[in-house]
């Protein structure tokens, strides 16, 4: 048996489902479960001083591409709309192999990790020279967070009218053999799984409908999720009314990618009959601030859609266009985002906080997630208030206002995983030399 007592937290900021804040709290972790709740409460095995900490569930990121750690800010991309920024990283995510999709997420998951990520999805959709999905399963096993790669693909190339090299497409039967494959080797179903799999063709302009339609009966034929991109700029709107004659919102409803075991990115363009669909078949949204302002894609309709009821959470996107994998920071833009659009008074902390963690787990089928509550998953954020960040703050729980952005200790399934603000699974400056190396080989 395995125990670890979080003892006088100053503050817990449980996102149970009556959302209680508790004060100078015990969290009592055992066998990767939250065991108790309380005051007073005792252990025979490590206890963690919380003292003047806020303590909230590990956050969860929604939407990730973590191969593109390797190609952050590359020169040509930096200022370029969605379509212009994939055409200039097509080439160079080309000549990626097993190593830089292993080596890149490690670098990620560290990176969300150190900001209190404890559950990440992932989606790859380019398989170069040899490289699998098992890549990146390997490196959140090692770095040890919860995990839901998703197996995405494109399939048709520049020749036939899509976006991606030919070079980076592949064959749709194979694409469908290749999901089947992944998820009878890694996909767990069973509450407090470490490894889910989803099925996410890459996006309504690389793949055909005959692909989206086949993994949609796919993935329900095989119990697991659905992931793609949609809505996300005007040109992705044109794009959908060009080739299909209707909204993203209607091709996804036409395909069967609609329904609560299906999330879409960015969403940012949806209209009021878009919304309400989503929210009528409690489809997910993997909202993406950063990334969809450093593309300039605009703000999504994340107040209208919390009011309507479509589940929400949060995705840092990958990092050659945000360039950062801090979920803290995600949550702050999100908050800021719909004051900027919609007034102050748009979004609290409180709620931005809650799409970082119940929220995402919700999106993602996780319900044993993104609570403190018993029974839940022993997966814990411990926050240090006591810097300069948060000094003269009248209400420490505001941590989106006035906190740090960086985890003093994250607990996953009750292990280790940060701990004094290290990273203790791997050798992480080990890890960022090999990824600089990888880097300065791309670049030649």
């Amino acid at each position: 048996m395995s125990e670890i007592l979080i003892r006088g937290a100053g503050h817990v900021m449980t996102m149970n489902d009556a959302r209680d804040e508790l004060r100078g709290a015990d969290i009592l972790l055992r066998d990767g479960v939250i065991a108790a709740i309380g005051a007073g409460l005792e252990t025979s095995g490590e206890v963690v001083e919380a003292g003047g900490c806020v303590v909230t569930p590990g956050l969860v990121n929604t939407h990730h591409h973590l191969y593109q750690t390797l190609t952050r800010a590359v020169p040509g991309g930096q200022d370029a709309l969605l379509f212009g920024w994939l055409k200039t990283l097509y080439p160079i995510w080309a000549k990626f192999g097993p190593e830089e999709m292993f080596v890149s997420a490690q670098v990620g998951l560290a990176e969300l990790a150190l900001s209190g990520c404890s559950l990440s999805s992932d989606h790859l959709y380019l398989f170069p020279n040899g490289a699998r999905l098992e890549d990146t399963i390997h490196a959140a096993a090692e770095v040890g967070l919860r995990f839901h790669p998703t197996r995405g693909a494109m399939s048709i190339g520049e020749s036939d009218g899509g976006l991606p090299p030919d070079s980076l497409v592949e064959e749709e039967g194979a694409i469908l053999e290749d999901c089947i494959r992944v998820i009878d080797g890694f996909h767990d179903a069973s509450e407090g799984a470490m490894c889910r799999v989803g099925v996410a063709p890459c996006s309504p302009f690389s793949v055909s409908r005959e692909l989206m339609r086949d993994a949609a009966l796919l993935a329900r034929d095989k119990g697991v999720m659905l992931h793609t991109h949609l809505a996300e700029n005007d040109e992705d709107i044109a794009y959908s009314e060009a080739q299909f004659g209707c909204r993203p919102g209607q091709y996804a409803e036409d395909l069967g990618w609609i329904g609560a075991d299906v999330w879409h990115a960015h969403c940012v363009k949806l209209d009021g009959a878009e919304i309400d669909l989503f929210a009528r078949s409690r489809t997910g949204v993997a909202h993406c601030p950063c990334s969809n302002c450093r593309l300039g894609s605009g703000i999504a309709p994340v107040r209208a859609m919390r009011d309507a009821g479509v589940p929400v959470g949060l995705g840092v996107d990958g990092s050659a266009s945000n360039d950062a994998g801090n979920i803290a920071l995600e949550a702050r833009q999100a908050m800021l985002l719909q004051r900027v659009a919609r007034g102050a008074d748009a979004m609290s902390a409180r709620e931005a906080l809650e799409i970082a963690t119940r929220g995402g787990a919700d999106v993602l089928g996780r319900p044993d997630c993104g609570r403190i509550a018993v029974g839940k998953r022993a997966d814990i954020a411990v926050w240090d208030i006591s810097g300069v960040e948060s000094a003269g703050s009248w209400d420490p729980a505001a941590l989106l206002l006035a906190g740090p952005v960086k985890v003093r200790d994250l607990f996953v399934e009750g292990r280790s995983v940060v701990r004094e603000g290290r990273i203790v699974t791997v050798d992480l400056p080990m890890v960022v030399e090999r990824q600089n190396a990888l880097a300065q080989r791309l670049m030649g």
